[in-house]
């Protein structure tokens, strides 16, 4: 069996207002699913690992295949909890290790 290669993205929220974790959570959601289908979100294997509401970022995993298609997704998030937001892609890394130290 052929393991599957992950990479790690350490995300940065842009918004005026208090984020909570759900909000964030189904806001990338929504959008993977808008752009790609529920099909090409299956794929890609996000997972939120980390969510800090006072520094409002976050540390998700994806699929190596789906990198693209998630940071794609990202990009078009413009609206959290009906508010104006943007998602930021602050860094990629192949470890959490690594993640953590450009941070």
């Amino acid at each position: 069996m052929k393991r599957i290669k992950r990479r790690y993205l350490l995300l940065q929220v842009d918004c005026d207002f208090a984020l909570s974790e759900r909000e964030f959570l189904d806001a990338v959601w929504a959008a993977v699913t808008r752009l790609h289908g529920e099909h090409g979100a299956s794929q890609t294997g996000l997972a939120l690992l980390h969510f800090d509401e006072t520094r409002k970022t976050a540390m998700i995993r994806v699929n190596l295949t789906a990198l693209q298609r998630v940071r794609a997704s990202l990009a078009s998030i413009t609206r959290i909890a009906d508010k104006e937001a943007a998602v930021h892609v602050v860094a990629v890394s192949g470890t959490i290790k690594s993640l953590h130290k450009k941070t």
